[in-house]
């Protein structure tokens, strides 16, 4: 939580007190949670329950690097390395929903570069995994 409100401090970034909530929030989860659930949660929080709010929230988040969107799952979940801007890979758990971030490979790069070459513009480059995380494989 320190990290983003140095972020937010250094980069004049108004942190509220929804913004803040929605991180701690998606810091407790293992897996992702999806606009609606965090709408419940704010709610029982005592925030407004307003779908804007939520996703407003969503979007400052996403924007500078606090949290990621899973787009398979279209969900969100709190960012390993928050206010780096990066494209690690997602590593989804089949059983038990966990959402785990991993640093990207020098392949994925490599492709990010080829695509570039080609004169196309990247601007995102997700990669998610499905399979069964290590805690699941062991039980």
């Amino acid at each position: 939580m320190e990290n983003i409100e140095e972020y937010c401090k250094a980069n004049n970034l108004k942190l509220t007190p929804v913004r803040q909530k929605v991180f701690q929030l998606l810091l407790k989860e293992t897996s992702g949670l999806g606009a609606y659930r965090i709408l419940d949660l704010l709610r029982e929080a005592g925030f407004n329950s307003q779908p804007p709010v939520a996703y407003r929230a969503l979007d400052f988040l996403v924007e500078h690097g606090f949290v990621h969107k899973i787009e398979s799952q279209n969900s969100f979940v709190a960012c390993s390395d928050p206010g780096a801007h990066h494209s690690p890979i997602f590593m989804i758990c089949k059983k038990c929903d966990s959402v785990s971030e991993a640093p990207v490979s020098a392949s994925a790069s490599d492709l990010s570069e080829a695509l570039m070459a080609t004169g196309f513009q990247v601007e995102q480059t997700i990669i998610e995994a499905e399979g069964v995380c290590s805690t699941c494989a062991d039980k």
